[in-house]
């Protein structure tokens, strides 16, 4: 996905939409991490790679996804050395921005260790759900100042819902049932779709052009799109 020039909740929302039915659809965790990895990198239109590392309780490396070599050595040398800004983000259940990697002192063994690397700035955030943290996501530039607040707010929303999904793929994994707020999820991604298709069926259009009209109309209402596309669904039913 390319920078957009939508608010920033009409972008989220945009993202979810699209994020859900991809990693729903995935067969296991290491499977919904590869694609994850690709979504970040796609979404923020300024970076040059992205990488996503889950852990357990006790800080350790579960599983991990990268969109290049170069991603999967910055995050080794994190794990190596221990310190590193995603590791920052998954222990302090923040957001972290670091705008040139050579000149930034917070993780000095680690910027010294990737300068070979050519990364110069990075943002990372963590994959939360309910009191269960899962990991971070990460994306990375190879030029300073690459990303801002904004970015950092978009990167936080992805891993809000991608948290929520990765779930429901370690539940899965793990023969787990579902929790609510997964339900929930399931629920709104489903009355999406139908909207979707809906749209799709009567315009004679494709999937992409479908949810904008469906954003477009949000942003023009002031409601969200799980709100829009509800009405649409119910204006169709009550019409036949």
């Amino acid at each position: 996905m390319t920078e957009s020039s939508l608010p920033l909740a009409d972008e989220l929302a945009e993202m979810a939409a699209r994020m859900s039915p991809l990693l729903l659809s995935a067969e296991n965790v290491d499977a919904a991490v590869q694609v994850l990895t690709w979504l970040a990198k796609e979404t923020i239109a300024a970076a040059t790679g992205a990488g996503v590392s889950l852990m357990d309780d006790q800080g350790n490396r579960l599983s991990k996804g990268a969109t290049s070599a170069t991603v999967l050595e910055a995050d080794a040398l994190q794990y190596r050395l221990n310190v590193g800004p995603c590791l920052t983000s998954w222990a302090k259940l923040k957001t972290v921005r670091i705008d040139d990697i050579e000149n930034d002192p917070r993780w000095s063994q680690w910027s010294k260790a990737v300068q070979p690397l050519n990364l110069r700035s990075s943002v990372s955030a963590p994959l939360q759900v309910e009191d269960r943290v899962l990991g971070a996501v990460k994306v990375y530039s190879e030029v300073p100042a690459a990303f801002d607040e904004r970015t950092e707010r978009l990167l936080e929303g992805f891993a809000d819902t991608a948290a929520l999904l990765l779930g429901n793929a370690a539940s899965l994994d793990n023969g787990t049932s579902m929790s609510a707020p997964l339900r929930q999820a399931l629920k709104a991604r489903d009355t999406v779709q139908l909207a979707k298709g809906i749209l799709m069926q009567r315009e004679g259009i494709a999937e992409d052009q479908a949810l904008q009209i469906m954003v477009t109309q949000a942003r023009a209402t002031s409601r969200d799109l799980l709100t829009v596309a509800a009405r649409l669904i119910d204006a169709t039913s009550n019409s036949h």
